[in-house]
């Protein structure tokens, strides 16, 4: 139970760090959003993951793994090569880590629009929401996360 429990406690940390950004004003803390979406997305998919025993305890989910697959790709995209698990709702959780990915690095060292930001939040709470749901179906209990 230790690494769930180290798990919820880097979560709580990034939801924190995004609740303060949300606060102070998305358009002054764009590089907090990036960051923290990107990785606590990370974190919730990898606690799932080892939650429904579908990576081994020590394997770690890198954002960097989220990179949309293109129309005409012939192989796999990298997080399907890279994390190798079917799962519920696998196609939406990756469709929105995409959107986060996709947007990240402009958040974190380019000029965001508020628009970008914004697209980055939502699909940050659809992809929490969606996987906290899951998570709790499993029987870890979550405080408000």
């Amino acid at each position: 139970m230790g690494s769930i429990q180290s798990h919820l406690e880097r979560i709580r940390e990034h939801l924190d760090e995004i609740k303060d950004a949300i606060d102070e004003g998305i358009e002054k803390k764009p590089i907090t959003i990036g960051f923290h979406s990107s990785a606590c997305a990370s974190e919730l998919l990898e606690l799932y993951l080892h939650q429904i025993n579908k990576i081994p305890i020590g394997k770690v989910i890198k954002h960097s793994w989220f990179k949309r697959p293109t129309p005409d790709q012939k192989i796999d995209a990298l997080a399907d090569r890279k994390i190798g698990a079917v799962f519920p709702d696998k196609d939406k959780i990756y469709g929105l880590f995409y959107t986060i990915e996709e947007n990240r690095d402009n958040l974190i060292y380019g000029k965001p629009t508020d628009k970008q930001i914004e697209e980055v939040l939502d699909s940050f709470e659809k992809l929490k929401r969606t996987l906290t749901e899951q998570i709790v179906k499993g029987g870890v209990k979550i405080e408000e996360i």
